[in-house]
């Protein structure tokens, strides 16, 4: 199954700065080959479930390697039955249909 998500992990007891962390799950992303965006507040993330599911995982594990404690993650999921419709059209859609 497609899935489309917006990933945000907070390394608890971090610090003020999370920039080092999100370059750490950054780099898991990019070596997962998904396709993917960085955010200002999170990550917009697609592909197939179980490789999507499973690079949240490695984000996890990789700020655990680092020695991060513990980790809070909110997850938005978007699936659809009739298409992959990713996350770059969603915003497509919108913008052509935008008028100021």
């Amino acid at each position: 199954m497609w899935v489309s998500i917006d990933l945000c992990l907070v390394p608890i007891g971090a610090g003020v700065s999370l920039s080092p962390f999100i370059a750490a799950c950054k780099k898991v992303i990019d070596r997962s080959g998904l396709d993917y965006e960085l955010g200002p507040n999170g990550t917009a993330l697609e592909g197939n479930w179980d490789e999507v599911f499973c690079c949240v995982r490695d984000c996890h594990a990789e700020l655990h390697k680092l020695g991060i404690v513990r980790i809070y993650t909110t997850i938005k999921a978007n699936t659809r039955s009739d298409r992959n419709q990713s996350f770059r059209e969603k915003v497509s859609s919108v913008n052509k249909i935008f008028v100021e």
